[in-house]
């Protein structure tokens, strides 16, 4: 049985890092943003028992982004699971992970259990899960169901599988949501969803889950907008503390002093 210490988890998502050092996203220095981030971790954050890594992990999906990637979180000396984002390539992706557990979709802590989905779709915005996905989440939930040692699931995805709190955001979620939430709430067990790709700080409940979206570690997108907007508050990560009788305590926090540039005029990217 888990101890009453709970586990700690850290979500970093959208980093959106380049192959090159001066790479920038909207004049965002990317992997300086995440430099300033992950040092935040370090500093706030103790005996982290795994790092969440929810997608866009690159802008340009290069090697040399999620090698950097790799070499800005070895910082923190502490497990990591990653899956893709729109901007990402799983392929280069299991490439650069080799024979580390960075792709592996599933594991247990104590009586938790997190399954990491990818919703990335070459060349789209939006995301779907696959069937090979989704029936892969049928069949590690019907695992959690029938397991004495597991009373808790996280649900981990890039896509958000509710509908953005902004009107331009309407067409980029996950697409075969419904199907997602169907097999979702067919476990009991079940009780979070942990997602990233439309760079804000969210917690709610839906369909009795609930529900986390958390900050870019880089540019970070307006809510209520009707087209596309970028926010003035600073890049973050979120927090989560994992207890055994399956409550969650979760927190964002956010650079506080930074002189990270941004253009804050533009309408996309």
């Amino acid at each position: 049985m888990a101890s009453s210490t709970p586990l700690k988890l850290v979500q970093i998502t959208d980093t959106h890092l380049y192959g090159t050092s001066d790479g920038t996203l909207l004049r965002m220095n990317t992997v300086d943003s995440l430099n300033q981030v992950v040092k935040m971790v370090a500093h706030y954050e103790e005996a982290i028992d795994l790092i969440l890594a929810t997608g866009d992990i690159a802008q340009d999906a290069s090697i040399a982004a999620y090698e950097r990637f790799l070499e800005v979180i070895a910082t923190l000396n502490t497990p990591c699971r990653w899956i893709p984002g729109n901007h990402d390539v799983a392929t280069v992706m299991e490439y650069v992970a080799k024979e580390s557990d960075l792709c592996c979709k599933t594991i247990q802590l104590k009586n938790w259990y997190i399954v990491m989905l990818d919703t990335s779709i070459v060349g789209q915005v939006s995301g779907r899960l696959s069937e090979s996905e989704l029936e892969f989440l049928q069949v590690k939930l019907d695992y959690v169901n029938n397991s004495n040692s597991i009373d808790h699931c996280m649900i981990c995805l890039h896509h958000n599988p509710v509908l953005g709190s902004a009107q331009w955001m309407k067409d980029i979620g996950l697409q075969n949501n419904e199907r997602f939430f169907k097999i979702a709430s067919s476990c009991n067990k079940v009780n979070s969803i942990v997602y990233g790709h439309i760079h804000q700080s969210l917690d709610f409940e839906h369909l009795g889950i609930r529900c986390f979206c958390t900050p870019s570690t880089c540019i970070q997108f307006k809510p209520h907008a009707t087209s596309f907007a970028l926010d003035e508050v600073n890049p973050g990560y979120r927090s989560f503390s994992l207890y055994e009788d399956g409550s969650i305590k979760s927190y964002v926090k956010r650079i506080m002093d930074s002189d990270l540039d941004v253009d804050l005029e533009s309408v996309g990217y």
